[in-house]
């Protein structure tokens, strides 16, 4: 019995180590799985940044060392945590935030500011409350209106693709403080994250045909 066990593990185990070596990691997955039609959708909120308040909305991480007559010179780096309001007054009816970082990226000198944003725009009111948009893109601010692309998004917003219109109502360019319309333009499936679609994906071992692979 002890000669069979000692001949029968290791074959065991080399079989599941070989089975482990030949198993794909991956999955190709049929877009019908999402039993849900995409759909389009506009979303309009008004952007705050705010430095001259008691408690500023960003702050400059390591302003560049270089004389430079530009609000943001070359090289500066902005995390911001923005409040997002229905109307264009920051005490109006908040219903999300901005919170990620801006680059500039101009080297030219005066307000001809260009930044690369990142940033996530979160929702806390009505059909996408806890969802999420993210936007990644250059940002001409000296320009009537910006285009950012969406590259993602969470909850109501999974699969997101699409684009924002920025359009600034009121800017301080010396001292920073700024109001800017979004109209967000964005492309997704259902907006409920308890429905179907949703809850597929919230196991990623549903898609795995190994039988091995789905007992690690």
């Amino acid at each position: 019995m002890a000669n069979f066990k000692a001949f029968f593990l290791p074959l065991t185990l080399s079989f599941l180590f070989a089975s482990l070596v030949s198993a794909t990691f991956y999955q190709t997955i049929s877009p019908d799985q999402l039993h849900a039609g995409e759909k389009l959708t506009h979303i309009r909120f008004y952007f705050h940044e705010l430095i001259t308040n008691d408690k500023p909305s960003l702050i400059i991480i390591d302003p560049p060392k270089i004389m430079s007559n530009a609000p943001l010179p070359f090289g500066s780096m902005v995390v911001i945590e923005d409040p997002l309001t229905i109307g264009p007054d920051v005490e109006s009816k908040k219903v999300g935030k901005a919170q990620g970082f801006y680059l500039s990226a101009t080297q030219r000198a005066g307000l001809d500011l260009e930044i690369v944003m990142g940033m996530t725009l979160t929702f806390f009111e009505g059909e996408f409350n806890g969802s999420t948009l993210s936007v990644l893109g250059r940002n001409e601010i000296i320009l009537p209106v910006r285009e950012l692309p969406i590259i993602g998004g969470t909850g109501a917003f999974r699969f997101a693709r699409g684009f924002v219109l920025a359009r600034s109502v009121k800017v301080d360019y010396h001292k920073g403080d700024a109001t800017v319309e979004y109209n967000v333009y964005v492309y997704h499936y259902s907006s409920s994250t308890t429905s179907p679609s949703h809850q597929l994906f919230n196991h990623g071992l549903n898609f795995m045909t190994d039988p091995i692979l789905s007992k690690i």
